[in-house]
């Protein structure tokens, strides 16, 4: 049923009108809409991918499983041991949109990568209001956990748990949403729709650089005065270019809210861990209940470390694999070993990369108008879940 629907359903697309209203009905906001669409025009998907409840519900229990691991003392202690020191600073917080990416296939999900500052959140929450459907049957297809129109209360909530979860009580008055140049990201204009939503609730927000902020006189600051909460879309994971001292040295201090943070990065996100999560033996020595085990077994492709001792062994099997850096995020320095030169290999190598099991992409059809409504060849999708985690 579902492969039906994403092979040849067409029934529930995306109303381009409605998405710009959903992006400029905040007068604050207007020509929001007109800067996506001219600097990020395939930003949104025409159709939607159809995901079966027994997907759903076995991602939830990789989740889970992931999440017992991370709570054990001696996992901790062991990503811990080969993160930067300042993931040995835990400020409280839990970060925010911890991304679980995965891959859906015949042989079920299967978790390619953690991210610890998935973007796009706000974005498909207003996708979420411009779903067209034609018919009432069909619009069902298209309900979440959260109704879209709930979506923003419920990112709102998740900042303010992360405040209280870092000992604060009330709300933070003042927001920054902080990444490098950020005007040049590409999530730039969802920068935007984070300052919209806080203020919305009654909250000061920027988007800022890091070098507009200072620490002095114990607190994080900008032009106009302190910083209480820090919404962090930056790629440097540890806070260590020189750029970011400020803000590292406010977190440090607790200062500021930082989230996401270090160490959720380290203890989430490091690519290394995924080694440990694929590794029944590892698994079985820090203590992990056997159930929990044999749902990651199933759900985390086989991940190895690179090292000289399994170089020989990988280049052998370099077609079978995909290489992602320790740290790295999005596509950046991670290659398909069947488009691996030798010249790249001495690379990774020379690097702290992983070498993971290649899990291809779904695919899902579409049309366009442009092709008077024929099926043109499929675009690939990957399912991500983000999560809030409680207390």
């Amino acid at each position: 049923m579902i492969e039906a629907l994403n092979t040849d359903c067409f029934c529930v697309s995306l109303d381009r009108e409605a998405l710009r209203q959903a992006i400029d009905d905040d007068p604050a906001a207007r020509g929001l809409s007109a800067l996506i669409e001219e600097r990020c025009p395939h930003l949104f998907a025409a159709l939607p991918v159809y995901v079966s409840r027994r997907k759903v519900d076995q991602m939830a229990k990789i989740i889970a499983a992931v999440e017992e691991v991370v709570a054990l003392p001696a996992y901790r202690e062991q990503v811990l041991s080969y993160a930067p020191d300042i993931a040995r600073f835990d400020p409280g917080a839990r970060g925010v949109f911890t991304g679980y990416d995965f891959h859906l296939g015949a042989a079920g999900p299967k978790l390619i990568e953690i991210n610890t500052n998935a973007g796009g959140a706000l974005l498909n929450a207003v996708l979420g209001r411009a779903q067209r459907a034609c018919c009432e049957d069909v619009a069902s297809l298209v309900s979440g956990p959260v109704p879209a129109e709930r979506l923003d209360c419920t990112i709102f909530e998740m900042f303010i748990e992360e405040w209280r979860l870092a000992g604060r009580g009330g709300v933070p008055a003042r927001i920054a949403i902080v990444d490098d140049r950020p005007e040049e990201q590409f999530l730039h204009p969802e920068f935007l729709l984070f300052e919209r939503l806080f203020r919305s609730f009654g909250v000061q927000a920027w988007v800022l650089a890091p070098e507009q902020l200072t620490f002095r006189d114990g607190e994080l600051r900008d032009a106009n005065g302190p910083i209480d909460l820090v919404c962090n879309r930056m790629t440097d994971f540890s806070l260590q270019e020189a750029a970011h001292a400020a803000l590292r040295a406010a977190y440090l201090a607790g200062a500021a809210v930082v989230t996401p943070h270090p160490r959720a990065h380290a203890l989430y996100a490091d690519k290394r861990n995924l080694a440990v999560l694929s590794d029944e033996s590892r698994l079985a020595a820090l203590g992990v209940r056997r159930e929990a085990i044999e749902v990651l077994l199933r759900g985390v492709p086989r991940t190895r470390l690179v090292t000289a001792a399994l170089a020989e062994e990988l280049w052998a099997d370099r077609r079978k694999l995909f290489f992602k850096p320790a740290a790295g995020f999005g596509s950046k320095a991670a290659y398909r070993g069947d488009k691996l030169t030798r010249r790249v290999w001495s690379e990774v190598q020379a690097g702290i990369h992983v070498a993971q099991e290649l899990i291809p992409h779904p695919r899902r059809r579409f049309c366009s108008g442009a092709h008077h409504g024929r099926r043109i060849p499929h675009r690939r999708s990957r399912w991500r879940r983000s999560i809030s985690r409680q207390s």
